[in-house]
């Protein structure tokens, strides 16, 4: 009940109580003890009988023990708790609490609402009213309510996945604490510097001079993700924490928008505020990345959602001037080379190529950037008039040979010519830039005053200029003009690519203006795919939407759609998440690329401090139970006393010892029998037992997990649909508990981030393989690992599991090895990746006298292990719709057929042997390996 500190867990048991009465009356009366009486044959004839006889009652002291056992019995039954209730302080005024339900309290959040539940109930028992204001509903007007009431409000309560601004609830609160002049107020803050929490403790420091404010805060370190960088060298992450304490290292991981793992990495603060990350991955897997979350850290400031703009793409450059080859650091192409390199990978044509156009579309580039190429004819110009219709974008630069002449691939029509500003020849001075409208893309991007334009290609007044015009001069004078055709774009830089007409190329805003048409690159498609909003613009609507903790989901019904061009940080309308079509999607992050975590300044507050502690309940069953069994000891040994003492009582104490041994230990299991201790075959040994089935071992990584299961999944079909073995469903096995026999075949995926089985999973795996078991383990690090490099986390884990396990001589698989032959003729192992090794146990060397030839050869047995890092069941992960779950890299289109012919072989291996070694199948393999 709310208000009384002690609670009952099983309250119907108190009932119990009600049979107190009746216990009483019946320990009242004791039997008088036996007496010991002479009896000589005399007093048979006298037949002697004692004159009064009277009961013997209990006495009053045993009464109230046995009793008081009886009461702690039904009490403990009942599941008592203590809750301890924090004291009010000696205050009489309502209190008033606020609590911020930001994703910054997120990873404390249930200890929040534990004090903030305490302080409320601690006031109703002290008669106050109360009253509760969350920080992300400033505008609802702050009521007083029972104790009851407000920690009501608690109940469904849960963090945003933004950071409410606080200053939005000073009018509320400047009303209430004006009404309430004897309030106090309990604020149980993050500590983070975000939504103007610094600001608001300085406003409410003059809101409530004599009000006691007592302020709670979490001293624990929180972390947060401050954006990526997708560099050539890999996507780098960066980290940042609120306080120099712990923790001090951690793990990011990268998913996609399956949510399956692509990788993780270490970062370490050491002693500063601010860590980074690198992904070292190929720049396709890196494109994969949708997520990067840090690994036990459950708010929505610790994830970063990635979507098109910040992928690395391919960018093909043209240059029309050939005669910078003796000079190339002042020839266009370096200028626009330089710019792109640090988000996009530029191609250039090789020399001597016959269309280098052509080229660098084969080359399956995003966007083509031609510098000074006044015409493009004939094949070069139809396959690149098609590359900006299905979605390529095109980024021309103007100079002599486009102001001379140019072709149809022009966002608007040119004066032939151009425009000289300043020199000798002209009245005009250069030029300086005017500032960006809102409807451009540049929007928000500074204007240096340094940079100026002495010559450009002019554009022909004609009626919709305006609305292609993404910059211009400060005469008003297009400098950047683009169009839509088809579902790409064509983008015209009225000016050279070189410093030889504008000094732009070589400020730092050339780059960020290329910076954000290649982020455009294929997200033209938005303007087809999003709804139109006000004015026109295009509306993206909420996909999936975080919520406080980090967690993906449904968007709420608050979420409103974000415009086409939205490049801000989340807020109440548009909180963290993706929107836009489910194949072009826009990312919308808890934390923008120039938020500062930094923690909050409370001094002006001068609040009495408290630290972000609830104070645990009590159980008080163990006390209970404790008392009972000392009393049950005292009333036998009383008992023992009445009925004559304790000298000729030793068994009776001998009895009621071993009473209490039981009672003590009764969770200690009693020796057995032979026939009872015999192991009982559970329900899923039998049916491994009588179906043949693959098996995975369980990771603890769920993304690995469910991929072995899809995986192996798919490969029991096609081994059902190709062969005569009919597999049924794969098991999950964990090799500490469960009994390996039954399974022909083990796939067990190294998971370095996970720790090491104990030794009885190694034992049993060490004992599966001795006994005829085959067990595949695949690294799933070929793209990580380094021909000559230090070894993979992975192969590190596999290395130190398998220490202490007699592993055989492995060799890479020969093309002769009978598992190579066991069902579809192969010459290797494929997986996701093409390039890692497949080892198995080394067979004994060709006898070099032995000149017949062999189709295929083996030893007598199977090996029992294999080992691979080519990620397999990423490969056979194909769904009931036929669908991929995972990408292949490189991706040839017999890949995946490959990677599944490759399990049936390995599947068929582990239950022939090497059947297929025999010679009676030699003449039919060397005729299908002569085809």
């Amino acid at each position: 009940m709310l208000g009384l500190p002690l609670a009952f867990m099983v309250p119907a048991a108190l009932l119990g109580l009600g049979i107190l009465p009746l216990l009483y009356f019946l320990l009242r009366v004791t039997p008088p003890r036996p007496r010991s009486v002479p009896f000589p044959p005399l007093q048979l004839v006298l037949d002697r009988k004692p004159a009064d006889e009277t009961p013997a009652r209990t006495p009053w002291w045993l009464m109230a023990l046995r009793l008081s056992l009886a009461t702690a019995v039904i009490l403990a039954m009942a599941g008592p708790v203590w809750n301890p209730l924090v004291a009010g302080k000696g205050k009489t005024g309502p209190l008033l609490v606020l609590l911020d339900d930001g994703w910054t309290a997120a990873a404390h959040w249930e200890q929040r609402v534990e004090v903030a539940r305490e302080r409320l109930v601690s006031a109703g028992r002290e008669g106050r009213a109360t009253a509760l204001l969350l920080m992300s509903d400033p505008a609802k007007p702050i009521a007083l309510a029972d104790a009851a009431g407000s920690a009501g409000r608690l109940n469904g309560a849960k963090p945003v996945p933004y950071v409410p601004d606080a200053t939005a609830a000073l009018p509320s609160l400047k009303a209430f604490l004006a009404a309430q002049s004897q309030a106090s107020v309990l604020w149980i803050a993050d500590g983070a510097n975000l939504g103007q929490s610094t600001a608001f403790s300085l406003a409410l420091a003059a809101l409530a001079p004599g009000q006691g404010v007592t302020l709670v805060r979490d001293d624990a370190s929180q972390l947060a993700l401050g954006g990526t960088e997708n560099q050539p060298a890999g996507l780098t992450a960066r980290v940042l924490r609120l306080a120099a304490t712990t923790p001090v290292a951690g793990r990011l991981r990268a998913l996609d928008l399956k949510g399956l793992s692509l990788g993780e990495v270490p970062f370490d603060f050491g002693s500063a505020l601010e860590a980074r990350a690198v992904f070292d991955l190929p720049s396709e897997l890196r494109n994969e990345i949708a997520r990067v979350e840090i690994v036990g850290e459950h708010a929505a400031g610790a994830v970063t959602l990635l979507d098109d703009r910040w992928r690395r793409k391919r960018v093909g450059l043209v240059a029309g001037n050939s005669t910078d080859l003796a000079q190339p650091l002042l020839a266009p192409a370096y200028y626009v080379a330089k710019a792109l390199a640090p988000f996009a990978n530029v191609r250039e044509a090789r020399q001597g190529a016959a269309d280098p156009v052509v080229t660098l579309l084969e080359e399956n580039a995003a966007v083509i950037v031609l510098a000074d190429v006044g015409l493009v004819s004939g094949p070069a110009f139809d396959r690149l008039e098609k590359f900006v219709e299905e979605g390529g974008t095109l980024i021309r630069f103007a100079g002599p040979r486009l102001a001379a002449a140019s072709d149809d691939l022009v966002p608007v029509r040119l004066r032939r010519g151009g425009r000289t500003l300043g020199g000798s020849l002209s009245w005009d001075k250069p030029k300086q830039l005017a500032a960006f409208d809102r409807a451009s893309p540049f929007f928000g991007l500074g204007v240096p005053d340094e940079v100026t334009v002495t010559r450009q290609v002019l554009a022909e007044p004609e009626p919709g200029l305006a609305d292609k015009t993404w910059a211009q001069l400060a005469d008003g004078t297009p400098l950047v003009t683009a169009a839509r055709r088809g579902k790409g774009q064509i983008v015209l830089f009225h000016v050279t690519a070189d410093t030889t007409w504008s000094n732009l190329p070589i400020s730092g805003l050339f780059v960020e203006m290329l910076h954000r048409i290649v982020t455009m690159a294929g997200q033209v498609a938005k303007a087809d795919k999003g709804a139109a909003g006000q004015g026109g613009e295009v509306a993206l609507p909420p996909q999936r939407i975080l919520d406080g903790f980090g967690d993906a989901g449904a968007p709420p019904v608050t979420a409103k759609p974000i415009p086409g061009n939205f490049a801000g940080a989340a807020g109440p309308d548009h909180p963290p998440g993706f929107y836009g079509a489910a194949d072009v999607l826009t990312a919308v992050n808890a934390m923008g690329a120039g938020d500062v975590f930094a923690p909050a300044s409370y001094a002006a507050l001068n609040a009495a401090e408290e630290p972000l502690r609830a104070a645990p309940p009590a159980d008080l069953r163990p006390w209970l139970i404790v008392l009972a069994l000392l009393a049950f000891l005292a009333d036998a040994l009383a008992s023992l006393w009445l009925a004559g003492g304790l000298r000729r009582s030793l068994r009776p104490v001998a009895g009621a010892a071993a009473v209490m041994l039981m009672l003590a230990g009764a969770g200690v299991p009693l020796p057995a029998r032979a026939a009872e201790t015999a192991p009982i075959v559970s329900p899923r040994d039998k049916d491994a037992a009588l179906t043949t089935r693959l098996a995975y071992v369980i990771t603890g990584n769920t993304s690995v997990d469910e991929t072995s299961r899809i995986g192996l999944t798919a490969l029991s079909r096609v081994l059902a649909q190709r062969s005569s073995v009919r597999p049924a469903e794969p098991a999950a096995v964990d090799p500490a508990k469960d009994e390996l026999v039954f399974y022909p075949l083990l796939y067990w995926p190294i998971a370095a981030e996970q720790p090491q089985p104990p030794p009885a999973a190694v034992a049993r795996a060490a004992e599966f393989m001795k006994q005829g078991g085959t067990i595949v383990f695949d690294t799933r690090d070929a793209v990580t690992a380094r021909p000559g490099g230090s070894a993979t986390p992975e192969a590190r884990w596999l290395k130190q599991l398998l220490s202490g396990v007699d592993v055989p001589e492995l060799e890479p698989v020969p093309s002769d090895h009978v598992v190579t032959r066991t069902f579809y003729l192969l010459s290797g192992f494929v997986g996701r990746t093409t390039s890692g090794q497949t080892w198995i146990e080394a067979l004994p060397p060709l006898d070099p006298n032995d000149s017949a030839p062999r189709a295929a050869r083996a030893g007598d047995s199977v090996s029992p292990i294999i080992i691979t890092s080519n990620d397999l069941a990423g490969a056979w992960a194909i769904d009931t719709n036929g669908v991929a779950l995972l990408p292949l890299v490189p991706g040839e289109p017999r890949q995946r057929e490959m990677a599944l012919r490759g399990g049936v072989n390995l599947v068929m291996y582990a239950l022939t042997g090497n059947y297929k070694a025999d010679q009676v199948h030699v003449r039919e393999l060397l005729e299908r390996l002569a085809h």
